[in-house]
């Protein structure tokens, strides 16, 4: 199991260390590692890293390497010294939209279509899936996954290992059939318009929001959405592919920590520092970070407005000139990715988890890449899968 799971694809992406390490370890054994395309690797032959990832799949299906089960599975991941406890389950696509819309599934950061081309040409022909999208709840009654953990000892345990990279430690009970019901009709409770109103002023119809993989969750959207053409509408209900398997995770739960996602400029580009300087205003501070100094700019003090602006001006500017831009998780590493190459870094504003439903339903997505779920080595793992055909 230490070589089977591996973190999610969007990581380390300026770090080629970490990968190259993390392939010698696994060496030959079965590994979710070899399930996807990890994008630091995107400037490959990208047909043939979509083939070999097929492959592999067909291998490990082939070869019964899985155990198979049906149900819910709680899952207790260790970070830092808290424990973030999450459930495994599929939620319906027809239920979920990226776009600013009323749906039970909200995004809360904007897709980008120019990132989703290898995802999707991975998940059409997959026969298996394996997520690291986290999905939040906004149960601050804790009442829907607490008392499941309370329980857990009675459950039966699927695993118990330690993570690869750094990543600490992982464990997973199966959950009785006879709680899921309890399950569902908590959680859709949670959409009650008396429970809508008092959280966020109006009806506003969201049950769950996406928090990490908001673009793994718009692969599967757009190639369900695309097999549907050729399915009946009861062949489209019971498609499997109508299903994503994700980590559902309370918003006031443990181990929840919202982490700011660094840009990373390849490139020292005092130009663009001028055009935040001229641009940004407010009583935030903006730190700026480079190989052996930093400043500091004026921003917005809020900081959704802040991220919102900087990212506008990021992708004005990549579009404009080129610059090579990277999203990086952890100020350590971005400053060891500043450091290595001369570059720059801007350490972005943290935004606050409690004020995440209130602002899709309010405001709108955030930019991508505008917040993480923990720093670089406590993302989600590819480690369960699920069949999709």
């Amino acid at each position: 199991m230490e070589k089977w799971a591996t973190i999610a694809c969007d990581q380390f992406t300026s770090t080629p260390e970490y990968w190259e390490k993390l392939t010698a370890f696994v060496g030959d054994s079965p590994s979710t590692l070899k399930l996807t395309c990890p994008e630091i690797y995107l400037k490959r032959d990208i047909v043939n890293e979509v083939v070999k990832v097929q492959a592999e799949m067909k291998k490990y299906l082939s070869e019964g390497i899985f155990e198979e089960f049906e149900g819910f599975v709680l899952v207790e991941r260790e970070v830092g010294s808290d424990a973030r406890v999450g459930l495994m389950a599929a939620i319906d696509l027809d239920a979920y939209d990226w776009h600013r819309v009323k749906t039970p599934i909200r995004a809360t950061e904007d897709t980008l279509m120019e990132r989703l081309p290898v995802r999707i040409a991975i998940r059409k022909e997959a026969e298996i899936e394996s997520p690291h999208a986290m999905v939040l709840l906004d149960d601050e009654r804790r009442e829907i996954i607490e008392p499941l953990y309370a329980r857990r000892d009675s459950f039966k345990k699927l695993y118990d290992f330690e993570l690869n990279m750094g990543g600490g430690h992982i464990r997973g009970w199966l959950v009785p059939h006879e709680f899921e019901e309890e399950i569902l009709k908590k959680t859709e409770a949670l959409n009650a318009p008396e429970r809508q109103i008092e959280k966020y002023g109006s009806d506003a119809g969201i049950m769950l929001a996406v928090g990490d993989g908001n673009h793994s969750v718009a692969t599967a959207k757009v190639c369900y959405e695309e097999l549907k053409k050729s399915l009946s509408a009861e062949e489209a209900q019971l498609s499997p592919a109508r299903k994503m398997l994700v980590e559902l995770v309370n918003l006031h739960g443990g181990g929840m920590e919202f982490s700011p996602i660094h840009r990373y400029f390849k490139k020292r580009d005092d130009d663009f520092i001028g055009r935040l300087r001229g641009a940004l205003y407010g009583e935030g501070r903006l730190r700026i970070i480079y190989d052996g100094s930093e400043e500091y700019i004026k921003c917005p003090l809020n900081p959704g407005e802040a991220i919102t602006e900087i990212q506008r001006l990021v992708e004005a500017y990549i579009k404009q000139t080129g610059a090579e831009v990277d999203y990086v998780h952890d100020l350590k590493y971005l400053k060891e990715c500043v450091s290595a190459s001369s570059g720059m870094g801007i350490v972005m504003p943290a935004f606050r988890r409690e004020d995440l439903f209130g602002y899709v339903v309010n405001v709108g997505n955030l930019p991508k890449k505008a917040f993480s779920i923990g720093e670089a080595e406590q993302k989600r793992y590819y480690l369960e899968c699920r069949k999709i055909k």
